[in-house]
Parts: C-alpha cells; structure tokens; sequence
C-alpha cells in the first residue's frame, strides 16, 4: 500500500520548512517502513548548481558510530570479548587499557573528547599507528562511570579493537559485516565525486562559504561515513527491525536500554550501547526514538527510528549550524504515522493459556498497585493497569514447574515463582520476591 497523500504532503512541508527557515542549502530526506513504500525528497543546491537529490551523499559524522558499536556487538555475540573487558585485554594500548569496552560505548569513560592536539584547528588527523600511540598523551578527564562524556576518541579506539579481533581493517569488517548484508550500497567510507559540497552559513546575510572535506583516517570509526538520506532511513529501519543474520533482536535492545542521561538538568536524552534514546510526546502518547545525529565540517545528519514500530527516517543536510536538521526526523516520524496510521493487524483465535497456568491470569496486587497477567500468542505477559500504550509488557518464559523467568520488559530477569493452596488452586505470586495478591495487602 503506498503511503497516503497526507502523510507524504506533511513530510516534504517538514523538510522545505526546514531548508527556508533554517537556510540549508541542500538537504534530502527518507522515511521507510515495512509496511509501506520508501518516501525520499531532496531540495536545494548540492554544490556548483548542482539540485540536490534523494542520491545524493551528505557526510553523516556520528552516525558512523552506530555501525561501529554494531560491529562490537557483534564481536560479543561471536563470543570473542565481553562488554566488561577492560580495552587492553584485546587491543595494545600505551594508557587507558584498563577502560572497559561497555564504558566506551556509552560514553562513560571518562576519557576526552578528542584524539591528541588540536585537530579541528590544524585538521592534521593522525593516522592508525599515530593515534594509538598518542593515547598516551590523551587526558582521563573523568573518573569512569562518574557521568556520561562524550568522546570521539574513544569510539575510535572501538574501531581498532574491531580491527584487532578481526585481523581486518576497520572499514573492510564494515563492509563485509553490514553495508553488504544490508544492500547499503551508497553508503561509503570515501566521498563520491558528486557528493554535496558542505557549508558554513553566514548568519547575518545569505552567503555560503564552504568547508573543508577531510580524511578522519586513525579516527574513521568515530565519524568517517558518507551516505544518502534513502540508504540511511533503511539502516534506522534496521535499528527498529534487526536482520536477524545481521544482529539479534534480543542484542539490539540491549543497545537501546539507556544508562545515562546526556544532561543532569535536563534529562531528555539518554545513551545506551552506542544508540541515543530520546523520549517524544508524553502521557498515553509517550513514545521513544532511537539512533544518533552526526555533525561534521559542513554537515549535520539525524537517523532515528520509533521503538516498538517499524519505522526509520533520516535527514542530512550541508549545513553545520541548522539544529533542526536533527530535530526534523522525530517530525517525519510522527507525521507519517499522525496521517498514515501502522497497519492494524487482526486479532486471531489463539490457544488458551495451559490448564495449570489459567489461574494466574487476571488482576493482581502488588505494592498497593494493580496488575494484569495474560497469556497471549503463546506465553505469559503482564503489564501495570496503569501502564501508557506504548510501554511493552513483560514477557515470561518457562522455567520450571511454577516458576517462570522474565525474558523481556519490566523486571527483566527476575524470577516469577507461583505458590499454590491445599487443593492446588494458585494462591499468590511473587515477582522478583514481591509478593503479588488478588486483593490489595499491606506489608508483611
């Protein structure tokens, strides 16, 4: 079914809203879902008079690190490190071996920002060899796991580490292990010929003056990549809806649990394994985006797809001070589904939940709030009476006679055990050691 004329008249007055008032001179745009054709558009110049098109390649700065800490996942699944590793276990470090791969992916480190020197006043990036040496030189500004700090450097080191457990280069492992897979073709480590030419825009009248296109060679895995808003719509299509040859669901949200917040004072954003979480709407309306901006010389990118849907959309734009760049694709997403609503699937008869099992479902009690435990599409879920639409139930998996284990959502992990009465009608529960009742009870 293609996407409806008012979904997709909203998306392009997004996008040229955003080019007019933000003074964007070329920006494309993509939203894909699985459950409707691809929407791209592009405006503006891309360079020397050329128009821009949804082919044509902006530079997507950050962004590179999701496919960088996918890779290390990657790595982890194979069984081939832990999150928990300190780095030198795996990679030959002059200082800060004893930094863990997990404090790395989520920006906890402590480590600084940027490589050693100055690089974005002489743009002298060191290469592979002289980075890693160079770490010697690099400061610990922080304590690990005091806050979250954000460090290029440190998702550079993430690429040699994929590089050394590998034996292949960094940009080789990205090919091989995802662009391929992944038909992402037009998405490269090197700028094609006809590439858009990035920007600093003046902010006092209409003039344009370019910026420099550089290599960020020893840094690559930080922020190397170029690409299409169509080929990066389909990788935030992946984040929300995994290729399970290319990565495990299971893996995946793993990556988007957040475990720190980017600001103390304002706690919008939160940072997972690699992936930004940043919550949208609120009340029953509550929803939360996942993927990365990126922001180089010239360029800024948003790739984002909704958690819980299978929607992605990218904007990238060759301008580097035009915020809403990245603000725009949380307003594709939310106008594509506002006027071209997700297919609602049927409701079809199932089997009932097992004979021993039919008296847990229902409502339950538990720390004087309620509760309701179903069996559906097979196995047993529960989620608070008070729980917003979008939040996803816990899912349980069978253990052992009256116990159950929480696989998915809330109190993940933890143990449901089921106690019964004399004439084995269930009694109550206890879920990660609370006690769950049919009526509401005090303590002890």
């Amino acid at each position: 079914m293609p996407p409806t004329g008012e979904a997709t008249a909203a998306c392009e007055r997004v996008i040229r809203t955003l080019q007019a008032e933000e003074r964007v001179p070329a920006v494309a745009a993509a939203v894909v879902r699985s459950d409707r054709p691809a929407w791209s558009f592009a405006l503006g110049d891309a360079g020397g008079g050329v128009p821009a098109r949804p082919e044509t390649q902006f530079r997507i700065g950050s962004v590179t690190k999701t496919f960088t800490a996918i890779l290390v996942l990657q790595l982890r699944d194979a069984g081939m490190l832990d999150l928990d590793d300190q780095i030198d276990a795996h990679l030959e470090l002059p200082a800060h071996g004893q930094l863990t791969i997990r404090s790395i992916l989520n920006h906890t480190s402590g480590l600084q920002r940027e490589p050693w020197g100055n690089v974005w006043d002489t743009l002298d990036v060191p290469d592979d060899t002289r980075l890693l040496e160079e770490v010697a030189k690099a400061e610990a500004v922080l304590s690990p796991r005091r806050r979250w700090h954000y460090s290029n450097l440190g998702f550079a080191l993430l690429g040699h580490l994929v590089s050394a457990k590998t034996g292949a280069a960094w940009a080789d492992v990205l090919q091989d292990r995802l662009l391929d897979p992944l038909g992402l073709s037009d998405t490269t480590v090197q700028a094609r010929e006809d590439a858009a030419q990035g920007y600093l825009v003046d902010v006092y009248s209409d003039h344009a003056r370019p910026e420099p296109h550089f290599d960020l060679r020893g840094a690559a895995a930080a922020a190397q990549l170029w690409s299409t808003a169509d080929d990066m719509a389909r990788w935030a299509l992946f984040l929300a809806k995994p290729n399970p040859a290319v990565l495990a669901r299971s893996t995946l949200e793993e990556m988007y649990e957040p475990v720190v917040v980017t600001d103390p004072v304002n706690w919008h954003t939160g940072w997972g394994l690699g992936l930004q979480a940043a919550p949208q709407g609120s009340g029953a309306d509550r929803a939360v985006d996942i993927g990365h901006n990126g922001a180089m010389p010239g360029f800024l990118a948003g790739v984002w797809c909704r958690r819980g849907v299978e929607i992605g959309a990218a904007v990238l734009g060759s301008s580097g001070t035009a915020a809403g760049i990245m603000a725009a694709p949380h307003k594709l997403i939310s106008e594509s589904l506002t006027h071209d609503p997700v297919r609602v699937d049927p409701w079809r008869i199932g089997d009932p939940a097992p004979r021993e099992y039919a008296g847990i479902l229902g409502r339950w009690w538990s720390e004087g709030s309620e509760f309701v435990f179903r069996w559906t599409k097979g196995h047993l879920e529960a989620r608070a009476a008070s729980a917003v639409a979008a939040a996803p139930p816990a899912i349980f998996a069978f253990e052992a006679p009256d116990l159950f284990r929480t696989v998915s959502g809330r109190e993940a992990g933890e143990r449901l055990e089921v106690f019964r009465a004399a004439d084995g009608s269930v009694d109550y529960m206890r879920w990660a050691t609370y006690k769950f009742t049919r009526t509401q009870e005090t303590y002890g």
